[in-house]
């Protein structure tokens, strides 16, 4: 009777040890002090970093959403992997936490070594960005749950925060001002909405030019990375909100207390091309509860840091102001 192998199957053991050293140099790169041992354990390690008198563990998880889809029908895969850093760490820094560490969950129908070393690529330089260390991650290959090309992403981003740091709710003011940080696109939210405005309503091709570029190096332009920008001015910062799904007029209010209200001028929100493309087919209400518009981030600052803010932040600009009344993040 002939017998049946797990590669019968749809599972490549060996691939996945190519896979495996392959990634190896990709996961050094990102080492950082702190980091235990390296990667073939069971588990990652990590030191708790010093010099916080009360450090606290923070944790966010992401993935990339349909974006992926794009990446995997262009073939380009390695830029998706700093879209799935970026989503966790940027999150961490709404908490006043700095990301120590990432770990990734790569699944797919059959395992192809180099796409999947091309996202893994990706993510260690997300992780380079973010100044922390890739110290672990699962490859699972499951032929029958996804398709031969499809593959998704998961991301576990770990830092730490000073206890007595995490609450900026508390410090929201009245007369505090808000600045915008710029989106570099979409970053990874509405992909749903944008494949079927740009692909089935307007009938775009991938290669089609969109302002002196192809179209898809536009849409698969990863998600900006925050984190040395927030390093840098974190004791001129009272709170921040990363503009994520449900965009500026549901992520802002994440960071008032209830009596207060953000305001924020429409007029002076620079509205990247992409978004301005899209808007011909979506309604401008829609357009802001799907999309960044252009802003990644919103920072909460006192008047008086205000300026020092905006010299030292690349790009970011003054967008409205925080105000008594109700919970809320409305245009004017």
């Amino acid at each position: 009777m002939s017998q049946i192998s797990y590669k019968d199957a749809g599972v490549d053991i060996d691939a996945g040890n190519s896979f495996v050293e392959n990634i190896k140099p990709l996961v050094k790169s990102t080492k950082i002090p702190g980091v235990l041992g390296g990667i073939g354990s069971f588990a990652g390690a990590f030191e708790l970093p010093k010099g916080f008198k009360e450090p606290v563990m923070l944790a966010a998880t992401d993935g990339v959403g349909t974006k992926l889809k794009l990446a995997i029908d262009s073939g380009i895969h390695n830029t998706v992997g700093i879209d799935l850093v970026a989503m966790c760490v940027n999150d961490l820094l709404c908490n006043f936490g700095t990301p120590s560490f990432f770990l990734d969950y790569y699944a797919t129908g059959k395992l192809d070594v180099k796409a999947a070393t091309n996202v893994v690529a990706g993510i260690a330089e997300g992780c380079i960005q973010a100044e922390c260390a890739l110290i672990g991650g699962e490859t699972a290959e499951m032929p029958g749950m996804y398709s031969h090309d499809d593959y998704d992403l998961a991301g576990f981003a770990v830092g730490v925060a000073e206890k007595s740091e995490m609450d900026r709710v508390s410090m929201v003011r009245a007369g505090d001002k808000l600045i915008a940080l710029p989106s570099s696109g979409l970053h990874s939210n509405g992909f749903s909405l944008a494949r079927k405005v740009l692909f089935e309503k307007m009938g775009m091709k991938f290669e089609d030019d969109f302002n002196g570029r192809a179209l898809i190096e536009t849409l698969l332009t990863p998600t900006r990375i925050y984190v040395k920008t927030f390093k840098e001015l974190k004791n001129h910062i009272v709170a921040l909100a990363h503009i994520t799904g449900g965009g500026i007029v549901e992520n802002l209010p994440r960071v008032l207390p209830e009596n207060l209200r953000a305001e924020i001028k429409e007029d002076a929100i620079r509205v990247l091309p992409i978004f301005e493309l899209i808007s011909q087919h979506v309604e401008i209400e829609e357009m802001y509860r799907a999309f960044n518009m252009g802003v990644g981030m919103i920072l909460v600052v006192k008047d008086k840091d205000v300026e020092t803010v905006l010299a030292k932040a690349e790009g970011s600009y003054l967008i409205g102001e925080i105000k008594e009344g109700k919970r809320e993040a409305i245009l004017v």
